[in-house]
């Protein structure tokens, strides 16, 4: 089953496993993924847009990619259907991990639907090991010395800890 392009969005505060489970596994869906980073200035995240999307180019372009599959990084700070649909996608990918991601996602879902009923949500569960990941409790663990390389690739554990050097240093 292949559907052109997909996006998935999300604010990728590091970018983990988790996310880079689901990219993989979008791959199956949609021939063409842009992983969307968002603005998100009101979540206040560590690390800048910029900074992100940099982060996200570097992880996904350590993806093996299936044949004739590409995938894209691309910073977004509007409404995620007029960004869906300014990119050609007709498909939105979303990963949960849990019942209260699952509530949340729904109403997210049905908006969407109301704004655009020809652009479709497709949600992935989080493959067993990734569950438990997010980005908030990576930080988390990360600022209180715990040891994060199972949650974040090796370079993403090193932009945490200069970080978190960055902040002492304050």
């Amino acid at each position: 089953m292949s559907d052109g392009i997909g996006v998935y969005p999300g604010t990728f505060d590091p970018i983990t496993n988790g996310h880079l489970d689901i990219v993989a596994r979008s791959l199956r869906i949609v021939d063409h993924l842009i992983v969307a980073v968002a603005v998100s200035a009101g979540k206040g995240p560590m690390f800048s847009l910029e900074e992100r999307v940099a982060m996200a180019e570097r992880e996904c372009a350590a993806i093996a990619l299936p044949a004739g599959k590409t995938v894209e990084v691309r910073p977004f700070g509007n409404l995620l259907m007029n960004f869906a649909v300014e990119s050609g996608a007709k498909i939105i990918i979303r990963g949960l991990r849990a019942v209260s991601d699952f509530e949340y996602e729904f109403q997210m879902c049905g908006m969407n639907v109301r704004l655009n009923p020809d652009v479709e949500t497709v949600f992935l569960m989080a493959s067993e090991h990734n569950q438990f990941i997010s980005s908030r409790f990576v930080k988390e663990v990360g600022r209180l010395g715990g040891d994060v390389s199972g949650f974040v690739p090796a370079r993403v554990r090193g932009d945490l800890i200069n970080r978190f050097r960055e902040w002492e240093g304050e």
